[in-house]
């Protein structure tokens, strides 16, 4: 009984797959607020290095990792894939499921796949300091890991409910040298003006990304990193799924129903992209996207052009969105809570290609303690929410069927939210439908 599937380094993949050769339909473009037409590239350059501005917009299908990404990925890629039988007995399930445990990286989750490729390109084109936001930390933490891979000076900017929900995140990002203050910040002028509008604003990605781009901007020698919702963030999140492949054709099998948690969209597009050429030939398989109750961006939000961050400083992307302005509740799964979703998720949602559904916070940490107390393994708050997905997915599935999904990262930073619901101190938020059309009504009039 076969439990675990290890690749060696020489199967880590050479090059990084871009959907964006065999979509159906190209993505719509990225437009500048101000003529409401395609950007260029001058426009990305204040913030991004230019290799990371081109890989945005390629068309090719192939990208090649440099040897020094590699490098460092080889720290702990590839991967395992488990086949989770403990699981499969205790829901009493005939189908097969299976795991990529991506919770083996340095910082624990699947956010360094991103990080490191970001920062060495950075590195390459002469920036000195790298700005970033994060949510519940496990994309602060990967950069900060990268950065000081390649000896880059890192500062991030921290949703505030998770500064403080998760202190040991914060101090991972410290112990690899970063500087971290919790958004909204008296760093910027976005921020101080924030705080006193609301003293007691909780803050939100959007708020935190407006400040790292603020701090970036103003900087000559520093640039923003984003760790999700763009393309060549999802690029480089494939490393997932084509090694999943590789996997699972050494065992044989085919996958029918492939399940990731979804903030931004970078580890569940990272798990499918790589699939997606299969159902455009019309095999039969299934893409699930799964988020929470209380920010339903791909349930309940509007396809539309909105701003990335609540600043409005940010292009205009083409997504599901609950609208930039939407702050959620602070639910302990923090970095599933964005008001917008990966262009490229939200494309592939709008085509039919891909499914969206939503869950509450204690029923996924329910399904979270049920997988720890048979496969061993904590997962994060965030990665609960597909496990709970998987096990609504398995139970009356027929022999054989094969589900994935991806392990996006472990819970051992997460006690506090684990704490809280065995005192049963958690709540389920499902995020007014009048909040929400609030926040819809202040999206830019772009169609």
């Amino acid at each position: 009984m076969e439990r675990k599937i290890v690749l060696s380094e020489k199967d880590l993949p050479k090059a990084w797959y871009n959907v964006q050769a065999d979509l159906p339909k190209p993505l719509p473009p990225v437009i500048r607020p101000d003529t409401k037409k395609p950007i260029s590239p001058d426009d990305l350059a204040p913030i991004f290095p230019m290799a990371l501005i081109e890989q945005e917009v390629s068309q090719s299908r192939w990208i090649e990792i440099p040897e020094e990404v590699k490098e460092v990925l080889s720290l702990y890629r590839p991967t395992p894939l488990y086949r989770a039988h403990n699981l499969e007995r205790a829901i009493g399930t005939k189908a097969h499921i299976y795991y990529k445990n991506e919770s083996f990286s340095p910082p624990g989750s699947h956010k360094p796949n991103t990080a490191i490729a970001q920062v060495f390109y950075n590195k390459r084109e002469g920036v000195k300091r790298i700005t970033t936001e994060t949510g519940a930390g496990q994309w602060g933490s990967a950069l900060a890991f990268a950065c000081k891979m390649f000896e880059v000076e890192c500062t991030i900017y921290m949703v505030k409910v998770s500064y403080e929900q998760k202190p040991y995140r914060r101090l991972l990002c410290q112990s690899w040298g970063a500087t971290m203050f919790p958004s909204p910040s008296d760093q910027t002028n976005f921020g101080r003006r924030v705080r006193q509008e609301n003293p007691d604003c909780p803050g939100s990605l959007g708020i935190a990304i407006s400040e790292a781009i603020e701090d970036a901007v103003t900087h000559h020698d520093t640039k923003y990193s984003l760790g999700s919702v763009l393309n060549h963030v999802l690029m480089h999140q494939t490393v997932i799924g084509l090694e999943t492949e590789k996997q699972l054709s050494l065992l044989g099998e085919k996958p029918d129903v492939l399940i990731g948690c979804v903030g931004g969209g970078s580890n569940f597009a990272g798990l499918i992209l790589p699939f997606v050429p299969r159902k455009l030939n019309g095999e039969k398989i299934r893409f699930i996207a799964v988020e929470p109750q209380s920010c339903p961006t791909l349930t309940k939000g509007l396809y539309k052009y909105d701003f990335g961050d609540t600043a409005c400083t940010t292009p205009l992307l083409k997504m599901f969105t609950l609208g930039h302005s939407f702050i959620p509740p602070g639910i302990h799964a923090g970095g599933l809570r964005y008001h917008g979703a990966a262009p490229i998720v939200s494309h592939l949602l709008e085509l039919g290609l891909i499914e969206a559904v939503a869950y509450h916070q204690t029923e996924c940490f329910q399904a979270a303690v049920l997988f720890a107390r048979t496969e061993g393994f904590l997962p994060a708050p965030e990665t609960s929410h597909a496990i709970k997905a998987v096990i609504d997915e398995a139970k009356d599935a027929p022999k054989g069927k094969v589900i994935v999904f991806n392990y996006s990262g472990h819970g051992l930073l997460d006690l506090a939210a684990y704490d809280s619901y065995f005192q049963n101190k958690l709540q389920d938020y499902a995020y007014p439908k009048e909040k929400i059309e609030e926040a819809l009504r202040e999206l830019p009039a772009v169609e």
